[in-house]
């Protein structure tokens, strides 16, 4: 098979975008001079691809209607069985319709994905399917992952289960959606800014957002490397603990993991209480411009119950968590203009499993840009305009100042076992409709992720819990731990949620 070679024009213009002035002279002498490595690509076109093998039988599934999903959750339901026995035999499992399962169609919300079926499984696909999981489906998802709210995906809001007019926070909106529901025992969901824990906290479910790390990427549709986690979401605390038992470890694909890192029975965390652990009240957890008064007051109120059930509690300062949004966005908005989109989902300059057939597909965005909606447009505008601005320095200098304030979590680690905020400064606020401003939809992909931004920047685990409702909507505690230290938080959340009932 042969690769499409350019022509003189097109060498020209490749030439002039790179910023080389070459005569026509020029042209020639370097088009002649490509063919015996343009011959090396038809070799390697011609083989076949190196990709994991599919293990287990499926159906396409169907897309469900209207009716039989009236909050929208589900993008298509199916069902493939796994094995006979295991840790999760009897679970049913959602997947983040960003994650690859093969043959089954996958959008990732994208009008421009639509259509794209995947040949190969994630490995935490596999990983369910081996432990004994069903899955029953792939969920809804926002437009590329890019938004907080659940408003953004090309076929339509996703709804709150708990008030359907209300927003189910994104992008994992679907997995929350569904679990909250029972429709399933568990879900997985991706997390690059608080996508895991913001659809737990408005949902009222658990969500967390391991160590980077910890859980394989591999066969997900990345967003920006450094960012790019997946994670469990259940109703309760030991189904969590189970399923990250099952999806952690290094599958030897995702170069982001560590071979020394080993995964540990997180469900021997359950039922061992907090007596002895300290909790550390993040007081720049509270108190943003977004904060509700309401939801402030109920995340300090439940802190105190750690205190009742044997731990020490006070106040802590890290005042730097106040910057993790600005230096967030940065490496967000740069890094998935780069790698997401110019770098057409997979980009370049890393050794792990790319999935070539996703990376056609999406490259399609190009000729059907205008479907974007303002959340991904807003994202690339920004990026692609700092990007020619600053020559890659402002995103160099983000990442330098994760470091940073990593450090200022770590030590404040040092003191405390846990730190402790609200998840979301605000509860669900209603769906953005015809009569919404442009400009408050836009704001509604982002204003409750302040206390979540800064944990996918410096890698830490981070478990939304439920503590309470206000006005009929949920709301969602946020713990915080060590570097691999999902044990002591799975300790902290089992602890509570017995306690509350």
């Amino acid at each position: 098979m042969t690769v499409c070679r350019p022509t003189l024009g097109q060498l020209k213009s490749v030439a002039e975008s790179l910023s080389f002035n070459l005569s026509d002279e020029d042209l020639r002498f370097f088009m002649e001079e490509m063919q015996p490595a343009l011959d090396l690509y038809d070799l390697v076109e011609a083989l076949p691809d190196h990709l994991p093998a599919v293990k287990y039988s499926r159906a396409p599934g169907i897309r469900p209607t209207a009716g039989e999903d009236p909050l929208n959750a589900w993008y298509v339901k199916t069902e493939i069985k796994g094995a006979s026995g295991g840790k999760l035999a009897g679970k049913t499992v959602a997947i983040k319709d960003n994650v690859a399962v093969a043959g089954v169609q996958m959008m990732n919300g994208a009008s421009t994905l639509e259509g794209y079926v995947p040949d190969v499984d994630a490995t935490v696909v596999v990983r369910l399917l081996d432990a004994g999981a069903t899955i029953a489906g792939k969920a809804q998802c926002e437009y590329f992952c890019l938004s907080g709210g659940s408003h953004t995906g090309a076929q339509g809001p996703v709804r709150n289960p708990h008030n359907a007019d209300h927003s189910a926070a994104g992008s994992s909106s679907g997995c929350a959606v569904l679990v909250a529901k029972g429709e399933v025992d568990m879900a997985i969901g991706g997390d690059q800014g608080g996508s895991i824990r913001t659809p737990a906290s408005y949902c009222g479910i658990v969500g967390l957002k391991p160590t980077w790390g910890l859980v394989p990427y591999t066969g997900a549709m990345p967003i920006e490397l450094t960012l790019d986690h997946l994670g469990p979401m259940t109703r309760t605390v030991a189904d969590n603990a189970l399923m990250l038992e099952v999806i952690a470890g290094p599958d030897g694909l995702d170069p982001r993991q560590s071979a020394l890192v080993k995964p540990q029975r997180y469900t021997d965390a359950i039922g061992k209480g907090v007596a002895g652990l300290r909790i550390g009240i993040l007081k720049e957890g509270f108190g943003h411009p977004e904060s509700e008064a309401d939801v402030d007051d109920a995340v300090r109120t439940a802190a105190l119950r750690f205190r009742e059930l044997g731990a020490e509690v006070e106040d802590v300062s890290v005042p730097m968590h106040r910057q993790g949004p600005a230096i967030w966005l940065i490496v967000a908005f740069e890094g998935a203009t780069e790698q997401l989109m110019k770098g057409n989902g997979h980009g370049f300059n890393w050794k792990g499993l790319y999935i070539t057939s996703m990376v056609a597909a999406h490259s399609a965005w190009r000729q059907r840009a205008d479907e974007l909606p303002d959340s991904v447009k807003q994202t690339m505008l920004i990026g692609e305009s700092m990007i020619q601005a600053g020559h890659g320095r402002y995103y160099a200098k983000a990442q330098n100042l994760a470091r940073k304030l990593r450090a200022e979590y770590d030590a404040a680690l040092a003191r405390y076992d846990i730190l402790l905020m609200p998840t979301t400064p605000m509860k669900a606020p209603p769906l953005p409709g015809r009569e919404t401003s442009r400009s408050l939809a836009l704001r509604r992909a982002t204003e409750n992720m302040a206390n979540t931004f800064p944990f996918d920047l410096t890698s830490h685990p981070a478990i939304s819990i439920p503590c309470g409702f206000s006005d009929g909507l949920p709301l969602g505690m946020m713990l915080v731990g060590r570097h691999y230290d999902e044990m002591t938080l799975y300790r902290a959340a089992h602890a509570f949620e017995q306690s509350a009932g």
